[in-house]
């Protein structure tokens, strides 16, 4: 899905985190946001995912401008580098939660999106462990396969390949 900022502008106080920002990402693309701590990375990544509000500008996702879009409704998968997993679930379970709790699909085909998506990050043999009992590497897979299993429109990642190993990283990105 198309993705576009117009004219986009956050601040938070004084401090400008972004100022009158434009962009388009085609449907298929794929944007990487490099810089330095600081630079707004993650505040647009906020801004689209609807965790934030921008001061000015408008964000569109396809044809719709989501300024005022709850989170929830904007199709949009997020994965952080700190995982965000539950702690009490098994990876499936973790990476069912978004498909449970959009509700509306039989527990057979959970299941198959389940391990579909833990078989593309090469997890699929972990599925009954706790995240506890998982090396970071393995648990910020379980983070990628529970965004995709949503199957959404837009998926937004801040930095969720840092606490792979190279080999991995490499793989993960493929």
């Amino acid at each position: 899905m198309r993705v576009r900022f117009e004219g986009v502008s956050k601040n938070f106080g004084s401090h400008a985190a972004l100022h009158d920002v434009s962009l388009d990402v085609e449907p298929g693309e794929c944007l990487v946001l490099l810089g330095p701590s600081g630079c707004g990375k993650t505040t647009m990544l906020r801004l689209l995912a609807g965790l934030e509000r921008p001061d000015a500008g408008r964000i569109w996702i396809g044809d719709r401008v989501v300024n005022d879009v709850e989170p929830a409704q904007r199709d949009i998968a997020m994965v952080f580098q700190n995982y965000a997993l539950y702690p009490h679930f098994t990876v499936a379970e973790n990476i069912a939660f978004p498909l449970r709790a959009r509700g509306g699909l039989a527990v057979d085909e959970i299941d198959r999106r389940v391990r579909a998506a833990a078989s593309r990050v090469a997890i699929q043999a972990l599925l009954d462990r706790r995240p506890a009992q998982l090396s970071g590497g393995q648990q910020q897979r379980v983070a990628l396969a529970r965004a995709i299993v949503r199957n959404p429109s837009v998926y937004l990642m801040d930095e969720p390949l840092s606490n792979l190993d190279a080999q991995l990283r490499l793989q993960t990105r493929t």
